[in-house]
C-alpha cells in the first residue's frame, strides 16, 4: 500500500551523506533546529491502556506522565505490531510486521538468553534514519533483540548488536529484568567483566554453580534462575532494586553530553516488567501494591528526563514520545493490583501475549511544545510500525525510500487533525500464529478462537490469560460463560470496535460476507515462502549527495 506522504512545511529536506561502507555514517551538525528536532522514545515494557492517570487510573498517581499529555496529545487507538516484547521491538526498530522476521518464520516470542541478533544488519532502521541526519543516536535499557549471529555465546564483543543498527551508543540489560544474564552491557562489552572470570553460559539446572544474584521476595513476581556463571563483578554491579536509578541517571548523562547536535534517544525501560522491585522510597507509595509502586518509579524516571530537557535548554525543540510495547500482563503482580482495584489495561478485553485489544493497544503520549496542540487527543489508527516512515517525514527525508515497509507516516496525527484514516489496515500478532489478526477499519477479525496468549489460571501459575483471566477481571465475551468457552463457540472472531471496543460480542456468525472479506485480508500478509516475507526490507541505502 503506497504510504500517504506529508512533510510539513516547516521540514528541510537536507542531503545524506554515507561513509566507505554501506553504514549510514553520521555528519557534523548543529543544535537542533525545527528541521531537525531532538526526539527522545520511551517505551514502557508491559505497561496496559489502564495504567496512567491520563488513562483513566486512580490507584496510581503518574504526573510527569500526565504532564507530557497535558502539554502534547494523547492517542487512543494506539498498538503494537506484536502482543510480544521481542516481536514488539522488531517492528518499532524495522518498520517491518514480525511475520516477516526469521527468515520468513516470522518472530513470535520472547527472544531466548542464547538468541542472535534478530535483526539483519544491513535492514534500515529507525536509528539510521536519525543517523542519516547527522543526529547521535543512543538506546539505553532493555534489548531483547539478541546479539552476535546464530547462537549468543556470551563472548565478548557482544557484536552484531545495537551498534551495528544505527545506534552510537548503547547501555542496558541485554535481555530483560526476568531473564539471565544479569548484568549490564554498555556499548558491546559486559560492565564489569574480568578476562580472568569470564561470564560463561551453563543452562538450566545448575543452580549450585550459576553466580548469586539480588534476592527478591516471592510477591515480586516471577524471575527466571541465573543461567550463568562466572563475572562475580559484573553480577555485582546489577540490582533489581537499583534499575530504575541506573537507567535515568544514564539517559540525563547522554542527553547532556549530546545537548550541541540533535539527537535520538531510544530509552527502553524494565518498569513494569516483572519482577515488581521498586526502588526503596517507591515501596508502598502507590494503592496499587508492587505494580503500582513500579509505575510510579516509571513515572519518576520519566519526570527525570523531563526535567533535564527543561533544565539543558532543549524542551521546546524536543519531541517526546512515550507508549509501552504491549498491553499488561495478568502475572501475580498484575493479579494483586487488580485485586486493590487498579484496572491494569482499563476496560480492554485481554492481556499481554494475547491478540485482544488489551495485549497490544497501549497508551501513546507524543509532546512537542508548538507543533503538538496542547491538551488533545486523537482517535486515529497508528502502530509502532509507523514509527520508520514517521521519523523519514519529521526529518525531512525522502519517503520513497520506505514506501515498501509496513509503515504509515502518521505524523499528521501528531501535529494536525485529518479527517480522514492515515492507516486503514493494520495486522496483529499474538504468541500463536494461529491467531494472527487483521485490523480493517473499525472490523477486527482473529483467525481462531481466544487470544493466542497466556492460558493459566492456578494461582501457582505465573501467567494468566483466556476465559479465565477475562472471567477474574471481570470481563464480559459471547464466548465464554463461566471461566470457559461456552460449547459451540465460533473457530474465529470478529469484532465492531468503533461500537464495542470491549470485544463483548463476538459477531462471526451475524456478518458472514465480512468474515470472509477479513480472512482474505488477513490471509494475503501470510508469507507463502521466505522470499515472499523478505521481499518488502528496506536495505540501508547508499545514499550519494
Amino acid at each position: 500500500m503506497k504510504l500517504q506522504h506529508y512533510i510539513g512545511a516547516f521540514l528541510l529536506t537536507l542531503p545524506l551523506h554515507v561513509g566507505s561502507s554501506n553504514r549510514v555514517s553520521a555528519q557534523p551538525s548543529t543544535n537542533a533546529s525545527p528541521s531537525n528536532p531532538n526526539v527522545v522514545y520511551i517505551l514502557a515494557d508491559d505497561l496496559g491502556y489502564g495504567d496512567l492517570g491520563c488513562y483513566g487510573a486512580t490507584k496510581v498517581q503518574t504526573p510527569n506522565i500526565d504532564a507530557l499529555a497535558k502539554a502534547g496529545r494523547r492517542f487512543t487507538d494506539a498498538h503494537t505490531a506484536s502482543a510480544v516484547c521481542t516481536p514488539s521491538r522488531y517492528a518499532l526498530l524495522t518498520g517491518e510486521y514480525p511475520i516477516r522476521g526469521n527468515g520468513g518464520k516470522g518472530v513470535w516470542g520472547p527472544a531466548p538468553v542464547t538468541s542472535g541478533l534478530l535483526i539483519d544488519t544491513d535492514q534500515l532502521t529507525i536509528a539510521d534514519v536519525f543517523k542519516n541526519k547527522g543526529y547521535a543516536t543512543a538506546a539505553l535499557g532493555k534489548w531483547h533483540l539478541g546479539f552476535g549471529e546464530g547462537q549468543n555465546d556470551w563472548k565478548e564483543p557482544l557484536r552484531p548488536g545495537p551498534q551495528d543498527l544505527g545506534f552510537d551508543y548503547y547501555f542496558g540489560l541485554p535481555v530483560v529484568n526476568s531473564a539471565p544474564p544479569f548484568v549490564y552491557v554498555e556499548n558491546d562489552r559486559i560492565v564489569g567483566s574480568d578476562p580472568a572470570d569470564p561470564l560463561v553460559y551453563i543452562g538450566r539446572g545448575h543452580a549450585k554453580e550459576a553466580t548469586p544474584i539480588t534476592e527478591i521476595p516471592p510477591e515480586a513476581s516471577q524471575r527466571t534462575p541465573n543461567m550463568f556463571k562466572g563475572a562475580v563483578e559484573a553480577h555485582k554491579n546489577y540490582n533489581d532494586y537499583t534499575v530504575g536509578t541506573v537507567l535515568a541517571e544514564k539517559a540525563v548523562d547522554w542527553i547532556t553530553a549530546n545537548k550541541q547536535k540533535p539527537f535520538f534517544l531510544y530509552m527502553a525501560t524494565t518498569h513494569i516488567h516483572h519482577p515488581f522491585t521498586p526502588g526503596k522510597r517507591f515501596q508502598g507509595s502507590s494503592d496499587a501494591e508492587l505494580y503500582g509502586d513500579f509505575i510510579q518509579e516509571l513515572d519518576w524516571m520519566v519526570g527525570e528526563v523531563t526535567g533535564c530537557l527543561e533544565k539543558q535548554g532543549l524542551s521546546e525543540n524536543t519531541l517526546i514520545i512515550f507508549t509501552s510495547d504491549n498491553g499488561a500482563m495478568l502475572n501475580l503482580g498484575g493479579r494483586n493490583a487488580v485485586k486493590a482495584g487498579h484496572r491494569i489495561n482499563g476496560d480492554l478485553l485481554g492481556f499481554k501475549f494475547g491478540v485482544w485489544e488489551g495485549g497490544h493497544r497501549v497508551p501513546f503520549i507524543a509532546r512537542w511544545p508548538g507543533k503538538i496542540e496542547a491538551g488533545s487527543t486523537s482517535d486515529q489508527l497508528i502502530c509502532n510500525v509507523d514509527m520508520l516512515a514517521t521519523f523519514t517525514a519529521l526529518t525531512g527525508q525522502d519517503l520513497d525510500a520506505v514506501e515498501d515497509t509496513d509503515s504509515v507516516n502518521v505524523l499528521p496525527a501528531f501535529l494536525e487533525n485529518p479527517a480522514e484514516p492515515l492507516r486503514t489496515e493494520l495486522l496483529l500478532a499474538p504468541n500463536k500464529p494461529a491467531n494472527l489478526a487483521i485490523r480493517k477499519g473499525k472490523w477486527m477479525y482473529i483467525g481462531a478462537r481466544g487470544s493466542g496468549g497466556f492460558s493459566g489460571s492456578k494461582p501457582n501459575q505465573h501467567a494468566w490469560g483466556g476465559p479465565p483471566a477475562v472471567a477474574f477481571v471481570g470481563g464480559e465475551n459471547s464466548d465464554i460463560e463461566n471461566g470457559k468457552f461456552k460449547p459451540g463457540a465460533p473457530p474465529a472472531q470478529l469484532y465492531d470496535l468503533e461500537n464495542d471496543v470491549r470485544q463483548t460480542q463476538n459477531l462471526y456468525n451475524q456478518y458472514p460476507e465480512v468474515v470472509q472479506e477479513m480472512k482474505t485480508l488477513l490471509n494475503s500478509y501470510r508469507p507463502k515462502t521466505p522470499a515472499d516475507a523478505k521481499q518488502q526490507r528496506v536495505r540501508k541505502p547508499k545514499v550519494t549527495k
